[in-house]
């Protein structure tokens, strides 16, 4: 007789292809909201594996005493505390490289609207008024000679880059480290990126380690005439700080696909012409959410059966997490 497939716990709302994968595979429970409300606790005792899109609480990790593995939807994985779960003998597993592209191309986007003002010439077009009133009034800033700093120039920052090179722009970055494997000029700190950066990008990950590190010190180095993109992680932005900026012209304007608290955003930032603010869409078409979905289960499947793990997170492999055992 087949042994039962492990069952997988759904935490909370997640994309519909890769639930479907997920119940081709596995026995599958959706808890729809974020809570284990309605799980028995014999049903508790037999989940083996979570995947979750966003934020996956320590004490529901630790509800789940038969736990072995987090599959989270998405590459930057804050929302899961991966070195509790290491603690716990809880592998955590996340969807770099299938996402790269695509987030790439809306970062290079979201710049040319931010630069342009595209969004605000469109309205003008829909609208009627360059019929009523005339063309849309000149852009105060073009990319011609100018410099995109990167925070963060790992996969996608890299993306990123290559991308805005075809467009005749320079290129410098900040990051923990400096690498060794690119000409891009590095800046010891993000302050310093600012003060040398006509367009501040933002791409680095979230969590305690970048939490506000665009502060207000780092704006006033980008200065009035800097643009901030941030396509990474909300958190890393200090939002009121920001607001500030903008409204008092310390900068020029922001393009931002992320927030602080998603999806609330800011009456103050909704309301200033000198933004474009996307719903956090970088990687959201459905190509690419399928391409994550099943990289999700891909990774399930290889722990269940005793394969090593397509893409463990960092704790994860520290602590030896990469394979089942038994």
């Amino acid at each position: 007789m087949a042994s039962p497939s492990p069952l997988v716990l759904v935490f909370g709302p997640y994309n519909g292809d890769g639930l479907a994968e997920l119940e081709r595979r596995f026995t599958v429970r959706h808890q729809k909201s974020r809570t284990l409300e309605g799980l028995s606790e014999a049903e508790r005792a037999e989940v083996k594996a979570v995947a979750v899109a966003g934020h996956l609480p320590n004490e529901t990790m630790d509800a789940l005493p038969a736990l072995e593995i987090v599959g989270h939807f998405g590459v930057g994985y804050d929302g899961v505390d991966a070195a509790h779960a290491a603690e716990r003998g809880v592998a955590v597993t996340n969807t770099p490289d299938v996402l790269t592209e695509e987030v790439a191309d809306t970062a290079v986007a979201l710049v040319l609207m931010t630069v342009r003002e595209l969004h605000h010439a469109e309205s003008h077009a829909r609208s009627g008024e360059w019929e009523r009133s005339g063309p849309y009034p000149l852009t105060r800033f073009s990319l011609r000679n100018k410099e995109v700093g990167i925070m963060g120039l790992g996969r996608i920052g890299l993306a990123i880059a290559h991308r805005l090179e075809a467009f005749g722009v320079k290129i410098r970055y900040h990051n923990r480290s400096e690498r060794s494997d690119v000409a891009y000029p590095y800046d010891a700190s993000l302050e310093a990126l600012a003060e040398q950066s006509d367009i501040l990008l933002i791409a680095a990950p979230g969590g305690p380690a970048t939490e506000k590190a665009v502060n207000a010190d780092v704006l006033a180095a980008l200065g009035n005439e800097g643009i901030l993109i941030n396509i990474g992680r909300g958190t890393t932005v200090d939002e009121p700080a920001l607001i500030e900026a903008l409204e008092q012209g310390t900068i020029a304007a922001a393009g931002l696909d992320v927030f602080a608290d998603e999806p609330r955003i800011p009456e103050r930032l909704r309301a200033l012409r000198n933004t474009v603010l996307l719903p956090h869409v970088a990687s959201a078409s459905r190509d690419t959410r399928i391409l994550m979905g099943n990289l999700v289960a891909d990774n399930l499947s290889r722990w269940f059966a005793g394969e090593r793990l397509e893409t463990p997170v960092p704790e994860s492999e520290k602590a030896g997490l990469t394979r089942r055992q038994g």
